[in-house]
């Protein structure tokens, strides 16, 4: 049933769109700067943000706003009622355990990934991921496997959207050159990023199926790029990563 504009609340709507408009890149917002990012005149923008301040998901300085640690208290309890979250948390504890290596699922929301469940062997990474972590999408190997699943235009139409600023010597910036890696990890069933996110880390990624061999999620071991080279990695960890891949697709719905 569509909603009707009557069920809709429009200042929930409008906070919803201050809070998104916090980011990496823009932690701290003043009124001016959340008006023009949300659309929003200053009276409304500012009026959201001092109520996000009143509830305790705010703070302001007298010219910024930046959010708090209670706004994860949003994402952490959306993401804890996904089952999916709880079904693949034992199978990364013991995939991470017998490869020593970290172990992570995510999904895609819209350009980015967004982790789902992670076990965590040891940091290689200079950020700390954990579950609702965003990464771009165009340069991971979880990311590369998601829109792998995609057709080709829907994926081709993501990548041309995204920031595609290089993060590393390494990153791959033509989307062209990008699709191609999407369209060898459509072929092939899994991809691997070898330090384009962060000097220093590779990864290998894999789909994770339903009962009926949709793409619900990707599963990716991340290392230290002084541990195994990229054209090693397959030999040594997609066996493992199958039989975790070939488990979770009897078991997610």
């Amino acid at each position: 049933m569509a909603n009707r504009s009557s069920d809709i609340i429009a200042a929930l709507t409008k906070g919803l769109r201050v809070i998104e408009a916090f980011d990496a890149h823009h932690p701290r917002l003043s009124v001016s700067e959340a008006a023009a990012r949300t659309g929003l005149d200053r009276a409304t923008a500012r009026r959201c943000l001092l109520t996000l301040v009143a509830e305790g998901y705010a703070l302001h300085d007298g010219k910024y706003f930046t959010l708090t640690p209670r706004v994860l208290r949003l994402g952490m309890a959306a993401l804890a009622t996904l089952p999916l979250a709880q079904i693949v948390q034992p199978w990364l504890d013991q995939l991470s355990e017998r490869v020593g290596q970290s172990a992570s699922v995510a999904i895609r929301d819209e350009t980015e990934i967004v982790y789902l469940a992670r076990a965590a062997q040891r940091r290689v990474m200079s950020i700390g991921l954990m579950p609702g972590s965003r990464l771009p999408a165009h340069c991971t190997s979880l990311g590369r496997v998601l829109l792998a699943a995609l057709p080709e235009p829907q994926a081709r139409a993501i990548v041309e959207r995204s920031d595609l600023a290089p993060r590393t010597a390494l990153s791959l910036t033509d989307p062209e050159e990008i699709m191609a890696r999407i369209a060898a990890a459509r072929e092939e069933g899994h991809a691997i990023i070898d330090q384009e996110v962060e000097i220093g880390l590779c990864s290998i990624a894999v789909p994770l199926l339903d009962s009926r061999g949709r793409t619900v999620a990707a599963l990716n071991l991340g290392m230290a790029a002084t541990q195994d080279r990229a054209a090693a990695m397959v030999g040594r960890y997609l066996p493992e990563m199958r039989r975790v891949q070939a488990g979770l697709a009897r078991v997610i719905g």
